[in-house]
């Protein structure tokens, strides 16, 4: 580990860091990010390290030299990016693929100087403030006028903050010289669209248009006429169905929230032909493989119609993410608590990464399933036959 490296962690890690995010992983099956922050723990301070693990999160304790011996094994070609916030200062930290280190540090104004919270289970920190008015959460009925959370509502509150989060992790990614374009298929009601319009535009300052397009025109009126209300400029609703939709020559994010059966593999092919960098999909009534799947091997457990309809749906998201891959991504499948406390509560997320692979060694993995379960799903025929035929 370059000793500039453990010079600012020899500095920071006291009573005065907030907290400490290590991103950008060279393997994320192994750990995809690192969350570190202080605490006192039997009179002792303590640095609390959350290791992302998938869908899992794992939690240590390290006395700080402990922390600093830890460090060796994050920064030995598994972690690209640092982000620090202490109470006085900001420091970033680059590991370029030749090792060469950058760090920058920045000094916070007095004016907006923050306080180390070193309590063990100290209160959950949201993304969307409990305690500042947010527009479209007061229509919604989550938040009073006076921007408090409603009761009866705070499971849905932070189901969307939930939400957010994910697109938080892949904030990164993102361009930042030009205007990000963003389509969300199926948007409904759209408190999600809302929700990451408000984000990125008006927490984080990106220069984002979001089109939102469903098939309701009652919906896609009532929608505009909020974002007419609301000021927001650049996002707006449309008619329309997501087979049909070629208006857009390049976007850079793609959205789905429980497009129904076949529409998700819709969106996930518009999206790789468009070359988007993030795929965000909620998948929705899966029918298809339920449908076609036949196997000797699981029979006796697919006369089941239930356990037949979930392994079916496991199978299909499954393959998703195997399919992006091959198309030069790289895919977490991670739990989501949707907003209709429904049993559908996975979201995959794909970040473009590198170039499309579809040789026939490469995907032989999902040939061989297709093959035993006598199955072939849209997305398949979609992307990876039809490349073949090219």
């Amino acid at each position: 580990m370059d000793e500039r490296i453990v010079e600012v962690f020899d500095e920071i890690l006291d009573v005065d860091l907030i907290d400490v995010v290590i991103s950008n992983s060279t393997d994320a099956k192994k750990i995809n990010k690192v969350k570190i922050r202080p605490i006192m723990l039997k009179q002792q301070l303590i640095f609390q390290v959350s290791e992302y693990c998938g869908t899992q999160v794992f939690h240590f304790n390290y006395k700080k030299q402990e922390l600093i011996e830890k460090l060796q094994e994050y920064f030995t070609g598994l972690f690209r990016q640092v982000q620090i916030k202490t109470v006085t200062k900001n420091i970033s930290i680059l590991l370029s693929k030749k090792g060469t280190v950058t760090i920058k540090k920045k000094l916070v104004g007095k004016e907006i100087r923050r306080t180390a919270d070193l309590s063990h289970n100290r209160k959950k920190t949201y993304i969307l403030k409990e305690d500042r008015k947010v527009p479209f959460l007061i229509d919604l009925g989550i938040m009073t006028s006076e921007g408090k959370i409603v009761s009866s509502k705070y499971d849905k509150f932070k189901q969307i903050n939930r939400y957010l989060e994910f697109i938080e992790d892949v904030v990164e990614y993102l361009p930042k010289d030009r205007e990000i374009n963003i389509i969300d298929f199926g948007c409904g009601k759209s408190y999600l669209t809302f929700a990451v319009y408000y984000y990125l535009q008006e927490l984080k300052g990106f220069d984002v248009r979001i089109t939102g397009l469903d098939l309701k025109e009652d919906v896609i009126e009532h929608c505009n006429q909020l974002s007419r209300q609301y000021g927001y400029e650049k996002l707006s609703f449309q008619m329309g169905d997501i087979a049909q939709y070629n208006e857009q020559d390049q976007v850079d994010v793609v959205i789905t929230l429980h497009a129904c059966d076949t529409a998700t593999d819709l969106a996930m092919q518009k999206a790789v032909m468009w070359g988007a960098k993030v795929i965000m999909c909620v998948p929705c009534c899966q029918h298809e493989v339920n449908g076609m799947i036949e196997s000797d091997l699981l029979q006796p457990i697919l006369k089941y119609g239930l356990i037949k309809e979930r392994i079916s749906a496991l199978i299909t998201d499954g393959l998703r993410a195997r399919m992006l891959e091959e198309m030069g991504y790289q895919v977490q499948v991670l739990e989501f608590i949707d907003m209709a406390h429904t049993p559908k509560n996975i979201l995959i997320r794909a970040v473009k990464q590198g170039t499309v692979k579809n040789t026939k060694e490469s995907k032989q993995d999902i040939q061989d399933v297709l093959d035993a379960l006598h199955i072939n799903p849209s997305l398949y025929q979609l992307l990876l036959e039809n490349m073949d035929k090219k």
